[in-house]
């Protein structure tokens, strides 16, 4: 099946769900008239749209093969590369802009139609929820879309819009205002929004924002804020010290020995009890993404998993592909969804877990680290390690005595006596590890000013990404600068 295809039945529901969410009269709109239609509104306020294809391939997880799936193509080479994607496909930048806004809208319409009803014990964790996802689609899209958070110019950097009442207008103008702005919005949504919870009402709750995956996100984004103490209070109140029994268990007997279509399902899929919040997306990278150009090479392999490591163990991540052209760790399970009964076109999807276990904890252990809390932050880094590593290919041994951290270990692997750092540093190496193919590292990337380096297989081209580089936030849609809205300068 061609991504051509795909895209225009994608496009068609977008655009029809546009129409329905922009173009809504007043009298279809008093049909959200009881809180189970209120409900089933919010199921959409989650973007449907994979970010992982252009910020994996933008990170320093992607090198170039010299060879792969399409080497021209623009949704895999251009980000590689630091180049606009001028495209709206799937798993384009500006694909996910339009369904994020289409799921603030739904979530806008919700709040509006509690607003209506009023509060009370079933519309009060409907309007959590909304809010909460209100917020989370707002952090994704300036976290893509503008530069992060820094304090010293979040008051002057351009923001994107928030929008906080439902469409009525197709092209209504509105504007980006500041970063500092758009934090500050986004803060209020959380902090109304998740006293509001109620995770007995959810008949799935990894479908949905519950109050771990509500705390979660929280810690996520005021790490982005760097207000510490908060992310730290709020990666406690997600799971507390139950977290450490809900870390994807790597190196344990029966994920080792699960077949390999079942580990696809397994590492994404609501079943994980390490995933918080699972959304179904549609998307071609579960097929794609092994064989991509601009991706997973041996070498980047050979540097995160063969050679040696700070835990001296051996990461028990589990890999197949003879060459670097299919290198990959089975993690996506692809739906495919036909269009009709008997036709062969249709739409694939991946269910995408945008918020973990894995990635609360390492946030928790920085966000300790600031804080000045070494212990509890090593004795968490410990915990993690504690379901990764193994003695050596043969066995499935962890070793405390060998494998654990301690602060002179931690120094000495980085060569330094900056234990703070180095925590940091330890944390961020784990996790872009754990999260290869699932785009994560470039959270990473634009909020710690990384550095990145890409060299052509035939090493005549450098692509550099230097660390206050315009190119860190990927252009808003051609549509949307043709309104009005300021572009990203380059």
């Amino acid at each position: 099946m061609k991504r051509k295809l795909n895209i225009i039945i994608i496009l068609t529901l977008f655009l029809s769900s546009c129409s329905k969410f922009l173009e809504t009269s007043p009298d279809q709109r008093a049909e959200l008239d009881t809180p189970e239609k209120i409900a089933e509104l919010i199921t959409s306020a989650y973007p449907q749209a994979n970010y992982i294809p252009f910020m994996e391939a933008a990170s320093d997880n992607a090198g170039d093969k010299g060879a792969g799936r399409s080497s021209n193509d623009p949704l895999n080479m251009n980000p590689w590369k630091y180049m606009d994607i001028d495209s709206r496909d799937l798993d384009s930048p500006t694909f996910y802009w339009y369904q994020a806004y289409k799921a603030i809208a739904a979530a806008n319409h919700a709040l509006q139609a509690i607003e209506r009803l009023g509060l009370n014990a079933q519309t009060r964790p409907l309007k959590g929820e909304a809010l909460i996802a209100r917020a989370y689609a707002h952090h994704m899209l300036i976290i893509l879309f503008s530069k992060s958070y820094n304090p010293s110019s979040a008051g002057t950097d351009p923001g994107i819009p928030y929008v906080t009442v439902p469409e009525h207008e197709v092209l209504k103008k509105y504007e980006r205002k500041t970063v500092q702005y758009v934090y500050e919005m986004i803060e209020k949504d959380i902090v109304e929004g998740i006293p509001l919870l109620d995770d007995s009402r959810l008949k799935v709750p990894k479908f949905h924002f519950t109050k771990s995956a509500a705390h979660a996100f929280a810690a996520r984004f005021y790490l982005f804020k760097q207000d510490f103490k908060k992310s730290a209070e709020h990666a406690e109140a997600s799971l507390g010290n139950d977290l450490k029994i809900y870390i994807r268990p790597i190196n344990s007997p029966a994920l080792i020995q699960m077949e390999y279509f079942t580990k696809q399902q397994w590492y994404t899929g609501p079943n994980n009890p390490s995933n918080l919040l699972v959304v179904e997306v549609p998307t071609v990278w579960g097929r794609t993404y092994p064989g991509n150009r601009y991706g997973m090479t041996f070498k980047i392999y050979n540097d995160l998993f063969l050679k040696g490591n700070i835990t001296s163990g051996i990461y028990n991540y589990s890999f197949f592909g003879g060459s670097d052209l299919v290198l990959h760790t089975p993690k996506f399970k692809e739906h495919f969804v036909t269009s009709s009964v008997n036709s062969t076109y249709g739409v694939p999807y991946n269910m995408l877990p945008i918020l973990t276990v894995d990635e609360l904890l390492l946030n928790w252990v920085e966000a300790l680290a600031e804080l000045g809390q070494y212990d509890k932050a090593i004795g968490l880094l410990n915990d993690f390690i504690s379901h990764k590593v193994v003695f050596d290919n043969y066995t499935t041994v962890y070793v405390p005595e060998l494998h654990n951290l301690h602060p002179s270990k931690i120094n000495v692997y980085y060569g330094s006596q900056d234990l703070r750092e180095n925590i940091i540093k330890t944390a961020l190496d784990f996790k872009r590890v754990e999260f290869i193919f699932e785009g994560l590292r470039w959270l990473d990337i634009v909020r710690k000013n990384i550095v990145v380096e890409h060299v052509s297989f035939d090493e005549k081209e450098t692509f550099y990404l230097e660390s206050n580089s315009l190119k860190r936030m990927f252009q808003l849609p051609p549509e949307v600068i043709s309104s009005g809205i300021q572009p990203n300068p380059r």
